[in-house]
């Protein structure tokens, strides 16, 4: 039997890079279904977000987002240019974001045919794997060729049903919050939220209990 889970996702949190490729390989091994879920980054959705966190709480990431890929052996670099343009010293985001709704919406696009798992890695790996200039020629074009997408059709769909798209991941974002967290990467299973990219070895032991088959 099929198993069926949701992950919520962000393409400018470095933990949800660190997850996505491990998530589309556990769904590649066993027979689960992981439909992608996009959502603004908490940068988006509370612009004051940064501001409010301790002192620490920045330099502490950082530190940990480039050990995770370490241990994991996953390429990473911070993205350039970052998908949320924000003042590193201030913390505060800008009013103008030319990255951030394009691709969330190329994500929302790519879930709905069912290939959102797969885009999600081939263009976090552009963005957190140390390409510079990911938002530029081809890369975001080869990530959904990768995918199994069509990047013109990608393109229009992005462009022409943006409001579409945005009540879209507006109903993902209240789709997590209603399912137990707010944060990313979030695995959702049989109404069980999993958080964190640290908790991937959980969401297998849960799924095992659930009947997870290997394919």
């Amino acid at each position: 039997m099929t198993l069926h889970a949701e992950l919520y996702f962000s393409f400018r949190s470095p933990y949800s890079y660190l997850a996505i490729g491990r998530y589309r390989a556990l769904a590649d091994m066993f027979d689960v279904e992981i439909a992608l879920r996009p959502v603004y980054p908490l940068a988006i959705r509370q612009p004051d977000f940064f501001e409010r966190n301790h002192p620490n709480w920045l330099g502490y990431t950082m530190r940990d987002m480039v050990r995770v890929a370490a241990f994991h052996d996953i390429p990473f670099a911070a993205p350039n240019p970052d998908p949320v343009k924000q003042d590193m010293a201030t913390r505060k985001i800008a009013e103008d974001q030319p990255h951030i709704h394009w691709l969330t919406r190329l994500g929302q696009v790519a879930a709905r045919h069912g290939k959102g798992l797969a885009f999600a890695d081939e263009a976090a790996r552009q963005i957190w794997g140390g390409t510079a200039g990911w938002h530029e020629g081809d890369h975001l074009q080869r990530a959904a060729e990768s995918a199994g997408l069509s990047w013109t059709s990608m393109e229009q769909a992005a462009e022409t049903d943006a409001a579409t798209l945005d009540a879209e991941i507006t109903a993902n974002q209240q789709a997590l919050e209603e399912a137990g967290h707010w944060g990313v990467p979030t695995l959702v299973f049989d109404g069980e939220p999993f958080f964190g990219q640290d908790r991937i070895e959980m969401v297998l032991w849960r799924m095992n209990e659930k009947g997870l088959a290997e394919r």
